[in-house]
């Protein structure tokens, strides 16, 4: 249903979700449901290793569930995107609302599955979702595990800098002046971009696939690297991966070697900045250029997060 709050009950769509169930103990075996958060449900299936480590031990079924507006879950198709009345379903409300329906769907509808308990499972936008899950419907799921769910990040509740300390911290304790090198390099960009000859050398040092030129795309360029530290820090697993980009095993340790030494003049500390950020987008030695307007994989629904936030 596209409105679970309206009074138009014609209005429904196609949800995508996954089931696995090669280890359920089918009598009322418990479910694991992942809230899917914004993105091609089948890229965080396949990015979700503890739930799969967990399920044979549970004897569990697992269902990942995929968000509205995201994936092939698109309630007006194409269409989906095109104004703020196709737009105006997109909230995490009904998407909870979704979840609800498709476990008495599947509960209905799965032999043995009638008396399942049901855990939810998300990691950050998703981890909220599970989160407010537990709260909103509390009679259709006993519990929620919300991993780095940051439901506090909110004005006047926590200080507005608080993720960025993180992000610092994880490269500060990966390698000796890793941090300091990255601090430093916005004042070398600052430096360089100043001049139409720096703009260029910076073109030509970061391989873009587009070269600077004016102040505004030297902007784009901090703004580049900032997000591909974020990037990296959230996604700095102690294993090879590739859920934004593909990438090594502990990441940040790895463009960290990169960055040892801060005291560096302006463009050897940006030849390291490269090397370091090359490592990010270009692992697998195949990207002729950088583009900086891309930073992670399409399975992310940009429209529709950047609407929502």
């Amino acid at each position: 249903q596209i409105d679970h709050f309206g009074f138009d009950e014609n209005l429904t769509f196609q949800q995508r979700y996954l089931v696995a169930d090669q280890h359920w103990k089918k009598d009322n075996g418990p479910i694991l449901f992942y809230t899917g958060n914004e993105g091609d449900i089948t890229w965080f299936c396949n990015n979700t290793g503890f739930m799969w480590d967990v399920a044979e031990e549970l004897n569990a079924m697992l269902v990942f569930a995929e968000h509205r507006y995201y994936g092939e879950s698109l309630p007006f198709g194409n269409e989906s995107f095109s104004d703020s009345k196709h737009l105006n379903y997109l909230t995490s409300e009904q998407a909870l609302a979704d979840f609800a329906v498709l476990i008495e769907y599947l509960k209905t509808n799965i032999t043995g599955a009638r008396y399942s308990p049901v855990i939810a499972i998300g990691g950050s936008y998703g981890g909220m979702l599970a989160a407010w899950f537990r709260m909103k419907y509390p009679h259709v799921v006993v519990g929620a595990l919300a991993a780095s769910a940051p439901i506090w990040q909110f004005g006047d509740l926590v200080p507005c800098g608080t993720y960025f300390s993180i992000v610092t911290n994880d490269f500060k304790k990966s390698g000796t002046g890793c941090s300091e090198s990255i601090r430093n390099s916005w004042n070398a960009i600052n430096h360089l971009s100043s001049t139409d000859i720096g703009l260029q050398w910076l073109s030509n040092t970061f391989h873009l696939c587009s070269p600077l030129k004016n102040l505004q795309d030297a902007a784009i360029l901090k703004n580049w690297l900032s997000e591909t530290w974020i990037n990296l820090a959230m996604v700095n697993y102690p294993y090879k991966a590739d859920f934004l980009q593909p990438l090594p095993a502990w990441p940040v340790q790895e463009v960290c070697k990169f960055l040892k030494d801060p005291s560096l003049s302006d463009k050897l500390l940006l030849q390291n900045v490269f090397q370091a950020v090359n490592l990010y987008y270009n692992y697998s030695g195949e990207a002729s250029c950088l583009d900086m307007y891309e930073t992670a994989t399409k399975n992310l629904g940009q429209l529709g997060w950047y609407y929502q936030v």
